[in-house]
């Protein structure tokens, strides 16, 4: 058996942890494993495709970041291709990868990403390839498992930049806002600013109204509260309103959402007098050594897509189903987007501690 990996879409910390586990498994069995540069484009012809065994993998379980390297602009169903007049055209270029992948004797391929990546993959499966998924995004926002590694890492990031504003918040009586990343799902954003006891925290899933936003506040500072820390999903949007874009993106890359942090704590300083900052934690998320639960997960993620591999569930995501990691179809995976529930526990413990959600 001759099996290759890929890592598609942004990075999570835990990849590596994945790639590690997988290569083991495969090896173990005797198998033979390739990793595919950069998504797809080792498979066609635009990146490489290297062996991987277990020297090649030996010490990277702790390491952020992909080995194999990855893209957001790597659809082979439309791929960006410049035309002679500098224009970007989309190509359809599945059946190079196709052709290749028989040429090289690969025999099934293990898609490691998001909900992107886990749609082309079933696409591929309905193609004829024999492909299962392992689900990637520090944003969680994949259906059909509890968690996915990266974001216990990124959640654990946002905590530590919550905690050090609250000093500074308080030195200066400033309002601080906060923008993490979640441009559909606000699962970061929430599970932070509980855990870093924020003010308030405003998500997709819960349009808010600025004027409650700056209720909170004030009323803070009549009780001798005289900061604020705001924490806010990049695709928060207020009430009537829309999601904030940044510029143009790239051929082949979604819209690019976020700038509300600093667009929010303007109007908080005009609307209040209150001096307001804001910053943006962006790839911080992404970055640096996955914590001790997202490498056990990944390693269990690896193992367990090995073995669905060889079971031939060909067209199944491996999933966490407490205590159990199972196997479903892509198409149950992708069939409804995992949001927050406004009416979560979580959501309702921050209202009872006082949180505020704007609405």
């Amino acid at each position: 058996m001759r099996i290759a990996l890929s890592t598609g879409g942004g990075d999570a910390p835990g990849l590596n942890a994945v790639i590690r586990s997988a290569v083991l498994s495969a090896t173990l069995r005797g198998w033979e494993v390739l990793g595919i540069c950069r998504g797809y484009y080792g498979l066609l012809g635009e990146d490489e495709v290297i062996p991987l065994n277990a020297e090649t993998v030996r010490g990277i379980a702790h390491m952020g970041g992909t080995i194999l390297r990855t893209t957001n602009r790597g659809n082979p169903f439309e791929f960006p291709v410049q035309q002679p007049d500098g224009q970007f055209a989309m190509v359809d270029r599945s059946d190079e990868v196709l052709r290749n992948a028989r040429n090289m004797g690969i025999d099934a391929l293990i898609s490691i990403g998001g909900d992107g990546s886990l749609a082309i993959a079933q696409r591929f499966y309905e193609k004829g390839m024999r492909i299962v998924g392992v689900p990637k995004t520090i944003d969680n926002d994949v259906s059909g498992t509890i968690t996915t590694f990266g974001f216990d890492t990124a959640v654990s990031t946002a905590i530590d930049a919550i905690d050090k504003l609250h000093t500074t918040a308080e030195s200066h009586d400033r309002v601080l806002v906060m923008e993490v990343m979640g441009r559909h799902a606000g699962f970061i954003a929430l599970h932070a600013g509980v855990a870093g006891t924020a003010d308030v925290i405003l998500i997709p899933e819960i349009p808010y109204d600025l004027a409650k936003v700056c209720e909170k506040i004030q009323a803070r500072d009549k009780r001798g509260r005289h900061f604020s820390i705001v924490v806010c999903a990049e695709g928060a949007y207020p009430q009537g309103g829309k999601e904030s874009i940044i510029g143009e993106s790239l051929p082949g890359q979604s819209r690019r959402v976020g700038g509300i942090a600093s667009r929010i704590a303007w109007e908080i300083e005009q609307m209040t007098g209150k001096e307001s900052r804001s910053l943006v934690l962006g790839h911080l998320q992404r970055g640096g050594m996955p914590t001790g639960y997202d490498r056990l997960l990944a390693a269990r993620f690896g193992g367990a897509a090995v073995e669905a591999v060889e079971q031939e569930k060909w067209g199944q995501m491996v999933a966490l189903q407490s205590p159990h990691i199972v196997t479903l179809p892509f198409s149950e995976a992708l069939a409804e987007p995992k949001r927050v529930d406004p009416n979560h526990d979580i959501v309702r413990t921050a209202r009872a501690t006082g949180i505020s959600f704007g609405d």
